[in-house]
């Protein structure tokens, strides 16, 4: 297949074309003022230094951190209303509690709580009382809010409350959206409330971002399917992504670790993609980007739905550099040609010390002649003490273990590093994130608990599995070339009934027909 894939940045829009794993071209254009303006002009570009523009093009595919800035920003939110399926339990602790102001402001949240859940074995709490929740849509709506939040104790094992919910109020307010938990977050439910209310608030904008990267697309010549990037390093179709914003908040970070485990050929590595500001570290294991296994925190907000064990360090290509060789986290950022030592400004920064130490030709590498190679060294055992400390952090054993450093400013990643065997600095890495995007898979995935009694086991687990596998195939994967993964069973004992905590990944090939 002949695929695009483009990752949307702070500073440039990357982009690449390939043909099944063969790299045929890449570009960086500036980031526009109205991305979908630089999306268009990335491809535009793309085909015409490849000579691809008379090639059909099987997909595009698109990394955007267009819905994370809108709720960092609380910006375009739709008014939401939160409906807990819960009572008589689950009072204690009110909806969107710890939420930060400024988000609930600027969603008009309305919380409710009413009748229904289900206890850990599927047993119901209580009954959906269809009066309680026409007569919340009802209030919603006077509020001028007309997008829902639904989460039911315990829908990852049972989803019969959010659905009976969820059809009263389509047919209160046939025009209402309606995002459910179990759909969305995990096991606990606070959290994969959070998460739901979050794809609520991002409802609106959703729809309109998503017309408008298509729109690009099709502004640049090209007519095949879209698709965006996901947190666990997947596909959806871009109709999949109106509906689920919240599953393409990391795909920045996670394009890159795909990327990097793809140039690599290494399915079992330690990624750092270090750009002006910062370096992202993560894991690959099986050629995907481990996911956390707790509460991730995005804007202030406790969520649990799936998202890359990342940390982030203040270390990048712009970063200042103290007089005694501290490296960040203040930067000069998208200002490094203006600001840098080697392009005539006053600020020293760690490529100016790159560039002094012979890694890098960078500007005018004489106005950096009288940094000292003593001073250099302090600066860079200072980077390499961060990243081992990083590193560290996210190790599950003392093994040492390969890195893969992409970006466009991995020169500052030290060839030796305490716990690391060897850095790899592949071709094409400065492209990692897009060439991440252009060689993912769509991917499916089932999270639950279930009671496993003597004799049930493999049947559990295959149902489980075939779920896995139904939930790539409607987000958009082939059937004939779905693959289970991962199976993760975790039994808990603490719980009655044989408890399993069931985690199983279906991956496959997108379904395209080719197009230009």
């Amino acid at each position: 297949m002949i695929r695009i894939g483009i990752d949307v940045g702070g500073t440039n829009t990357d982009a690449v074309l390939m043909d099944g794993s063969r790299i045929v071209g890449s570009c960086k254009v500036p980031t526009a003022e109205h991305v979908t303006d630089g999306i268009a002009s990335a491809i535009r570009k793309l085909l015409s230094d490849t000579s691809a523009a008379s090639e059909p093009i099987d997909s595009v595919v698109i990394g955007t951190t267009h819905f994370i800035n809108a709720l960092v920003e609380a910006n375009s939110l739709a008014g939401t209303a939160v409906v807990r399926l819960g009572l008589p339990a689950t009072s204690g602790v009110p909806p969107l509690s710890g939420w930060p102001e400024q988000l609930t402001n600027a969603m008009r949240a309305a919380t409710f709580l009413c009748h229904g859940g289900h206890e850990i074995d599927g047993r119901p709490i209580s009954k959906v009382r269809p009066d309680e929740i026409r007569a919340a849509a009802e209030c919603a709506a006077q509020q001028g809010i007309s997008s829902f939040a639904l989460s039911s104790v315990y829908s990852p094992v049972s989803q019969d409350s959010e659905l009976a919910a969820r059809q009263i109020i389509l047919d209160t307010l046939p025009h209402a959206r309606v995002t459910m938990s179990h759909e969305v977050g995990r096991i606990g439910l606070l959290e994969r409330e959070n998460a739901t209310a979050i794809n609520a608030a991002l409802a609106d904008l959703a729809i309109s971002i998503c017309e408008g990267l298509q729109t690009a697309v099709t502004a640049a010549g090209v007519s095949a399917p879209l698709f965006l990037s996901q947190n666990d390093g997947t596909l959806m179709t871009v109709d999949r992504a109106a509906s689920f914003p919240v599953l393409t908040f990391a795909s920045g970070p996670t394009n890159s670790m795909r990327g990097a485990a793809f140039l690599s050929g290494l399915e079992e590595c330690g990624v750092v993609d270090v750009g002006g500001t910062t370096s992202d570290f993560g894991i690959i294991h099986n050629g995907f980007p481990r996911e956390a296994s707790t509460a991730v925190d995005v804007s202030g907000v406790r969520t649990n739905f799936r998202m890359p064990d990342v940390i982030a360090i203040g270390i990048g290509g712009g970063s200042r550099v103290s007089d005694t060789g501290e490296v960040g986290p203040a930067s000069v950022g998208y200002e490094l040609t203006r600001k840098a030592l080697v392009f005539g400004g006053s600020t020293r920064t760690a490529s100016d010390i790159a560039t002094a130490r012979g890694l890098i030709s960078l500007g005018d590498p004489s106005l950096v002649k009288h940094i000292r190679t003593d001073f250099t060294d302090v600066v860079f055992d200072h980077i390499r003490s961060r990243m081992a400390d990083a590193l560290d952090r996210l190790r599950t054993d003392s093994q040492p273990l390969p890195l893969v450093a992409v970006g466009g400013g991995s020169f500052l990643v030290p060839d030796m590093i305490p716990g690391v065997s060897k850095v790899a600095r592949p071709a094409h890495s400065e492209v990692a994130n897009a060439i991440g995007a252009a060689t993912a898979q769509i991917g499916g995935e089932v999270d639950r608990m279930c009671s496993i009694t003597a004799g049930t086991r493999d049947s559990v687990i295959d149902e489980a599995k075939n779920e896995a596998v139904d939930s790539a195939v409607r987000a958009g994967a082939d059937p004939r070339s779905v693959r289970i993964v991962e199976v993760d069973e975790v039994p808990l004992a603490y719980l009655p009934g044989n408890a399993t905590r069931l985690r199983i990944k279906a991956i496959g090939d997108a379904r395209v027909h080719a197009g230009l």
